[in-house]
């Protein structure tokens, strides 16, 4: 199918957690791991070549219609999902690595999860110019900890994001109650200023 054709179909039809969602959420295993009760397997959809194409395919249509300078992707799984969605649009594809894996870096400060604390993420000093618009991809997002650090390190080189998109949002991280004993992403990124970024999940859970 033409590109043109799926860009108006899936803005015209798809809608969070609609048909599509429900549908592709079918082969995305989950599981208890490190504590989060349901942790999701993004190897159940790249088993499935149709399934993948058509998650890219959604992304693409999303974001064909915005101007964005190029697709960055957290390591590691966002190297699996950004190069086809930027390949798609094409936009160039940026590496936002841990710690050590590339030269020439800048780094985030560490950052918490769902899984403790991390080191830093890094982005090379020259993969984003001042006013670059950004759409920064991972596979899953729940604390925003990950996300947070990529954020950061494209704001260090006065790049702008402007999405972040993912395949799968967990909504009990977004505004948990007090009390709850749950990180609060919303109330993490106002205190980081990240609070004008939007968060995208193909999936809700």
């Amino acid at each position: 199918k033409s590109f043109v054709y799926l860009q108006t179909t899936y803005m015209a039809t798809y809608a969070q957690d609609g048909p599509e969602a429900r549908e592709i959420a079918k082969v995305i295993p989950y599981f208890p791991f490190k504590g989060i009760p349901r942790f999701y397997d993004i190897g159940g959809f790249l088993a499935r070549p149709e399934v993948f194409q058509r998650i890219v395919d959604i992304f693409v249509a999303r974001y064909a219609g915005l101007e964005i300078d190029s697709v960055a992707g957290m390591d590691a799984r966002g190297f699996v999902l950004g190069p086809p969605i930027a390949l798609a649009l094409k936009k160039p594809f940026i590496m936002i690595r841990k710690k050590g894996k590339m030269p020439n870096c800048i780094e985030s400060d560490s950052y918490e999860c769902e899984y403790g604390k991390r080191s830093g993420m890094c982005l090379q000093r020259d993969a984003v110019k001042p006013g670059d618009r950004v759409l920064l991809i991972d596979d899953l997002v729940a604390t925003g900890g990950t996300l947070s650090a990529g954020i950061q390190c494209i704001k260090m080189l006065k790049g702008v994001v402007v999405e972040c998109a993912c395949v799968v949002e967990l909504k009990m991280f977004i505004d948990p109650p007090e009390g709850s004993g749950l990180p609060n992403r919303t109330k993490m990124f106002e205190s980081c200023g990240m609070g004008d970024v939007p968060v995208w999940g193909l999936i809700s859970e």
